[in-house]
C-alpha cells in the first residue's frame, strides 16, 4: 500500500526541513512523483530507506538503541498513516451517505411538490363546483319565492 504525501506534509511528519528532504531526493533516498507541479513523496518506502532495520547487520551498541528508536518511530508513523487512511475512507463513506440522503430528500421534495400541485388542482375544482352549486341554490330560491308569491296572489284573488 502506497501513501503519497506532499513534500510539506512529509517535512512536518518527519521533522526535517524541505532543503534536507530535497537533498535526500537527489541522492535517491526518497521515492517521489510529481503531479500538477506538486511533488509527492511515498511515505512508507521512504521511511524504510531513511531508517534501515536489518537486524542481522546490527551490532549491540549505541546503534542498536538508535535503531530500536527508529523502529518505534517507523511503526508510529506507519500507524499514523494507517489511521489517516482510515479517516479518509470514513470521510469518503460519510460523503457518500450524505449524497444518497440528499438524493432521497430531493426525491421526497419533488414528490411533495407533485402532491401539493394535485391538491391545489383539487381545491380549485371543488371551489368551482361550490360556486356553481351556490348559483343554482340562489336560482332555486328565487324561483321558489316567485312561485309562492304567485300562489299567494292567486289565493287572495279567490
Amino acid at each position: 500500500m502506497q501513501t503519497w504525501l506532499e513534500i510539506k506534509e512529509f517535512s512536518k511528519l518527519i521533522h526535517l526541513d524541505i532543503p534536507t528532504i530535497e537533498n535526500m531526493i537527489k541522492h535517491g533516498k526518497l521515492s517521489t512523483k510529481e503531479e500538477n507541479g506538486t511533488r509527492f513523496i511515498e511515505a512508507s518506502k521512504s521511511m524504510n530507506k531513511l531508517m534501515p532495520l536489518s537486524k542481522t547487520n546490527q551490532h549491540v551498541s549505541k546503534n542498536a538503541i538508535t535503531l530500536e528508536g527508529a523502529n518505534f518511530v517507523e511503526k508510529t508513523i506507519g500507524t499514523i498513516l494507517n489511521l489517516h487512511e482510515k479517516v479518509m475512507d470514513a470521510k469518503n463513506e460519510t460523503q457518500d451517505v450524505l449524497k444518497s440522503e440528499n438524493a432521497f430528500l430531493k426525491e421526497a421534495l419533488f414528490s411533495m411538490q407533485e402532491l401539493y400541485d394535485e391538491d391545489r388542482k383539487t381545491v380549485e375544482t371543488v371551489t368551482k363546483q361550490l360556486e356553481i352549486t351556490q348559483k343554482e341554490l340562489e336560482f332555486t330560491r328565487r324561483k321558489y319565492k316567485l312561485m309562492w308569491n304567485k300562489t299567494i296572489e292567486n289565493y287572495k284573488k279567490k
